[in-house]
C-alpha cells in the first residue's frame, strides 16, 4: 500500500520535475497543507510527508518554500564530484573523462543571481514559518544541490569559475527551528551551502559540502546543535564552518579541506566543543574565535597548514599574514588541550618575509587554558606542479605525504598578547617559543631533550 503522505516528484501529476523541480515540490507542499489542516486529531493531525527524488537531473527555476513541519526531502545519492578540477582542466582533456558533472539525485540550481536579492532570495530551498511552535523536523537527505557555475566578481583578478560567487544558496533556514536534519547531502558550487538561523538541536551529519563560497553557517542565535562526520571545504574568501551567538555546539570528526578562509570561525560562541577533527589549511587563521568566545573546548584535533601545491589555485589566499596565528583566540576560559598542530611551509612563502609564524595567538581574554599541544613546525622546498588537470589529486596527495628533507622552522608556538591575563600555558612550546608576560600569566615550557651522544640501545 502506497501512503498518501509519500510523494515521488517523477510521478506527481503537476509540473515537470526535470524542467522545474521547484514548482513540483511547491505543489506537493500545497497538497500536504490542504490535506493536513487539523492540528489535533486523535492525538495527531499533521504527520507531514516524504518527498522522494529519484536519481537524475532536475532543474530548479522556482525556489522551494517550506513552511510545514515533519517534511523529509530525500534522494538516492549525493552525487558529489569536483567541479573545481573540471573547470580548471583543458577542454580537450574533458573529452576523455568518463563523467563530467555531479550525479545521483541532482538538483541544478537555475535561480538567476541577477534577481537574487540576498541569501534567502537566491536559495534553492527556503525554510521559514512564523508563529508557534517553531517549525520542526524538516529533513534533507541523500541528494545533490549543484550551483553549476560561479561568475565574474568584478575584481578583474579571478577566473570566473574560481570566484566562489554566484548569489546562490543551497538550503536557507530563516526562522527559529527545532530538530532539523541535513544528512548524506552533496552541495557544490554554491556561494552559501547551508545557512541556518536560530537553530535548536540541529544535526548536520555525514554530508559532502565543498567547493562552495561558504559551507556551513549558523547565524542569529541557537543551541545544542551538531556538525559531525562531514567532508567540508569552502573557498578562500569564505567559511568552512561558521557559528555566531550559539551555545552547546558539537563540532566533531569532520574532515575539513584546505582552501577555506578558516576551518572553523566562532563569533560569540560559548560552551561548545571542537573535538576529534582533521583540519587542513593553506592559510593562517584555521581556527578563529572572535567577539568574546568563552568556555569552549578545543581538543584532540589535528591541524595542518601547508602551501597550496596546485598551480591553478596558487594565486588565491585569504589575505591573512603569518602573525595572525593558525589558532586565533579572542575570549576567556577556553581550553585548548592535546591537539597536534603541524606547519610545513617553505620560508619564501611566509608573510611578511622572514617572520616567525605564530601558531596559537591569544589575542584577548583571561583564564584560557592551553596545555599539552604538540606543535611540529618544519620547512622544505615546495614541490610545485603546473598540471591543470586531474593530476591535482596526485599533486596534493604527494605534497601531503611528503616528510623527507624537512628542517626545523622557527615559530612562535604561543603568543599571549599584552592585556590578556591569568591565562595558563603548559607544555605547548619551550621557553624560546612562547611569548608571554609571566607576571600576569602562568607558564610552563615543554622540556627540551638534551643532545644524545653515541649509540643508544633499546
Amino acid at each position: 500500500m502506497v501512503s498518501e503522505n509519500r510523494y515521488d516528484v517523477t510521478t506527481y501529476p503537476a509540473g515537470n520535475p526535470h524542467e522545474d523541480i521547484g514548482a513540483v515540490i511547491n505543489s506537493i507542499i500545497a497538497d500536504i497543507k490542504s490535506r493536513q489542516q487539523v492540528s489535533d486529531l486523535n492525538d495527531g493531525g499533521k504527520p507531514g510527508a516524504v518527498i522522494y527524488i529519484p536519481p537524475g537531473d532536475y532543474r530548479l527555476v522556482t525556489q522551494v518554500v517550506i513552511d510545514v513541519s515533519y517534511l523529509k526531502i530525500v534522494g538516492s545519492g549525493h552525487g558529489f564530484t569536483s567541479s573545481s578540477i573540471r573547470f580548471n582542466t583543458p577542454k580537450n582533456e574533458l573529452a576523455h573523462w568518463r563523467e563530467v558533472w555531479p550525479g545521483g539525485s541532482r538538483i541544478l540550481v537555475d535561480i538567476s543571481p541577477e534577481t537574487a536579492g540576498g541569501e534567502a532570495a537566491g536559495a534553492a530551498f527556503y525554510v521559514k514559518r512564523p508563529g508557534n511552535p517553531r517549525i520542526s523536523s524538516v529533513e534533507f537527505a541523500d541528494f545533490c544541490i549543484d550551483g553549476l557555475h560561479f561568475i565574474d566578481d568584478g575584481s578583474g583578478q579571478n577566473d570566473a569559475e574560481n570566484t566562489y560567487r554566484n548569489g546562490k544558496t543551497g538550503i536557507y533556514v530563516g526562522s527559529a527551528n527545532d530538530s532539523f536534519r541535513i544528512t548524506g547531502m552533496g552541495l557544490i558550487y554554491l556561494e552559501h551551502g547551508v545557512t541556518v538561523h536560530d537553530a535548536d538541536a540541529l544535526a548536520i551529519d555525514n554530508n559532502f559540502i565543498a567547493e562552495c563560497g561558504n559551507c556551513i553557517e549558523l547565524k542569529g542565535m541557537g543551541q545544542a546543535s551538531r556538525i559531525a562526520n562531514n567532508f567540508v571545504g569552502a573557498g578562500y574568501q569564505g567559511y568552512s564552518v561558521y557559528a555566531e551567538n550559539y551555545g552547546g555546539i558539537l563540532v566533531a570528526s569532520n574532515n575539513v579541506f584546505p582552501r577555506g578562509s578558516s576551518s572553523v570561525h566562532f563569533s560569540g560562541v560559548v560552551r561548545s566543543s571542537i573535538t576529534g577533527n582533521r583540519f587542513h589549511s593553506f592559510y593562517p587563521g584555521m581556527l578563529v574565535f572572535t567577539d568574546n568566545c568563552c568556555e569552549n573546548l578545543v581538543s584532540s584535533n589535528h591541524f595542518l597548514r601547508d602551501r597550496e601545491p596546485w598551480a591553478p589555485m596558487q594565486k588565491y589566499d585569504n589575505g591573512l599574514d603569518d602573525l595572525f596565528g593558525l589558532l586565533h583566540i579572542a575570549g576567556s576560559n577556553n581550553s585548548v588541550i592535546a591537539n597536534h598542530i603541524s606547519e610545513t611551509i617553505d620560508t619564501q612563502y611566509l608573510k611578511p618575509l622572514g617572520v616567525k609564524p605564530v601558531i596559537i595567538n591569544v589575542v584577548s581574554g583571561s583564564g584560557n587554558y592551553i596545555a599539552n599541544n604538540h606543535i611540529v613546525a618544519t620547512t622544505e622546498i615546495s614541490q610545485i606542479s603546473d598540471a591543470p588537470n586531474s593530476a591535482c589529486f596526485s599533486t596534493q596527495v604527494g605534497a601531503l605525504l611528503s616528510t623527507n628533507n624537512l628542517e626545523t622552522l622557527e615559530v612562535t608556538a604561543v603568543l599571549v598578547q599584552k592585556g590578556s591575563v591569568r591565562n595558563t600555558i603548559l607544555d605547548s612550546g619551550n621557553d624560546e617559543q612562547v611569548e608571554i608576560d609571566t607576571t600576569m600569566n602562568a607558564f610552563r615550557g615543554t622540556p627540551v631533550p638534551h643532545a644524545i651522544v653515541g649509540k643508544v640501545s633499546i
